[in-house]
């Protein structure tokens, strides 16, 4: 086992734990089908920390993911991500970036949504723009449900949703994930596109 740590450095067992003990999160151990996570309760929502693989046939993709469902009551959803190659690619196909008005935020990232309005109203808070900023790879999208093997959704309740190429195995940039989710749930509600209800629904 020293030999693997020395090799691989800490397991994310340990790393995730460590989280837990920082952060007043519950470590959830698995079984045979489903994977250790990590759930902090914000308010009435759950943020659940876990990770899961795709197989392309010749090799297995790992991802670090992070997601909580909560009640949103207009529908309003948003995709952000860094901007790059594939990116800008992907705007001269026709794919519609949204500016929300912070010069550096919008040369930064690839924004979509399904209202600009409510965009340029949520994108508005400094600390969530600060948040977002800070890490280096993200994909932070809201979700209408869980996905084909996942939990069904009531029909007033969606799922905002991170998720990224890896293993993070960074106690600091896994807090200000989490930092991350908290805010936008916050502000969301702020905008009037979630409830502080507890959602029906169980990851």
């Amino acid at each position: 086992m020293n030999t693997l740590r020395k090799l691989f450095g800490p397991s994310k067992e340990e790393i995730w734990r460590q989280l837990c003990t920082a952060t007043g999160a519950e470590y959830v151990q698995g079984g045979f089908w489903k994977g250790d996570k990590v759930q902090a309760a914000h308010d009435e929502w759950t943020i659940t920390l876990d990770t899961y693989a795709v197989s392309t046939g010749k090799t297995v993709m790992h991802f670090t993911r992070l997601r909580a469902p909560y009640v949103n009551p207009d529908h309003f959803r948003f995709t952000i991500y860094r901007r790059g190659l594939f990116s800008e690619i992907a705007k001269w196909l026709g794919m519609q970036d949204i500016v929300v008005g912070h010069e550096d935020f919008d040369r930064d990232f690839i924004i979509k949504g399904t209202e600009q309005t409510k965009l340029r109203a949520l994108f508005d808070n400094p600390k969530l723009r600060e948040l977002i900023a800070a890490q280096p790879k993200i994909h932070l999208t809201v979700k209408d449900n869980d996905g084909y093997w996942g939990a069904d959704f009531p029909a007033d309740t969606d799922e905002l949703h991170f998720h990224v190429h890896g293993i993070i195995k960074d106690v600091e940039r896994l807090k200000l994930l989490f930092e991350l989710f908290a805010e936008t749930l916050d502000q969301l509600c702020h905008i009037g596109s979630a409830y502080e209800n507890k959602p029906k629904v169980t990851l």
